[in-house]
């Protein structure tokens, strides 16, 4: 009767200790379409549609996604993964059937065709869902080359733009801002994402002083996010201006308060930032870069 009594406990036991695993593992994709959808402590992924777990630092993480870092320029921050073995639990557990999303940043299960990827193209050499799609097999509508309207994401894969009525990919950064930027984990495709930029120039005392760098070039950054933006400048969290030297630095500070250089639309989801830079009265052009954690990074030159 002992050794029965023993048996019991240690089969409860074993399915107590199983439970209690269950939340370290990483709920299925597409299993979600409102934060509602997920648990306490969960949120739905914007782009995954998949419930990921908030934390406020690394340890509030599991170990197969150790990286606690801001979803989509918020203040909102989830657990990210790092590489494909710990998704898979380390270097000696044997098996391999999840990848680290190079999208997402979240462990999913390896994709075998474009049916598993929700709206992407699946890569089967490497079992990566990837952003975008060429309206081809497996392909949706929205993909780079379809046809769209109006300007921002609209109808378009996100990570693409309206460009001239077709959908198309942000410039691929090549300036020397993002070349001399040493640290470029913090650029990806699930961010905001910034498509086009504007600018012009003109001599200003009053916001630069009259120090021989009066002339303030102001660059308008058109952004559109799967989240929402703050409702006031100050609020801006992960937004980053890259000098030519590479040095990141808050571009808060770089967007005056007053009426007309920030302006958020579309429900929250589209926002229009102006960043003024004050440059020497003789410069004729600068380049400047400039990102959102976890979104792209943008290249642009004023000419002036």
């Amino acid at each position: 009767m002992q050794l029965r009594k023993m048996a019991i406990a240690a089969v409860l036991g074993a399915v107590v200790g199983f439970v209690a695993g269950c939340p370290d593992e990483p709920t299925p994709a597409g299993n979600c379409s409102a934060d509602s959808d997920c648990a306490t402590n969960e949120i739905c992924h914007p782009t995954a549609k998949q419930c990921v777990q908030t934390c406020s630092s690394g340890s509030d993480c599991p170990d197969t996604a150790k990286n606690c870092a801001a979803l989509n320029g918020s203040s909102t921050k989830i657990c990210q993964c790092a590489t494909d073995v710990l998704c898979n639990g380390g270097a000696n557990s044997g098996t391999s059937d999840k990848v680290c999303s190079t999208v997402d940043k979240i462990c999913e299960t390896k994709c075998t065709s474009s049916s598993d990827c929700a709206g992407r193209t699946c890569d089967t050499a490497t079992g990566q869902c990837q952003a975008g799609s060429s309206g081809g097999d497996g392909g949706t509508d929205g993909g780079v080359g379809q046809s769209c309207t109006g300007t921002g994401q609209t109808t378009c894969t996100y990570g693409q733009f309206c460009s001239s009525g077709t959908c198309a990919l942000p410039e691929t950064p090549t300036c020397q801002n993002y070349t001399s930027l040493a640290d470029k984990s913090g650029i990806g495709t699930t961010g905001p994402i910034i498509f086009n930029a504007t600018s012009t120039a003109s001599t200003d005392t009053n916001f630069c002083g009259n120090t021989g760098s009066s002339k303030r070039v102001k660059i308008t950054l058109q952004v559109y996010t799967s989240g929402t933006f703050p409702s006031t400048k100050d609020q801006l969290n992960g937004f980053f201006y890259v000098d030519t030297d590479g040095n990141p630095i808050s571009a808060v500070s770089t967007v005056s308060s007053s009426s007309g250089n920030y302006t958020v639309t579309e429900s929250g989801h589209r926002a229009d930032i102006v960043v003024s830079l004050c440059r020497p009265d003789t410069s004729n052009t600068t380049l400047a870069g400039f990102y959102f954690t976890g979104g792209n990074f943008f290249c642009h030159r004023a000419n002036y």
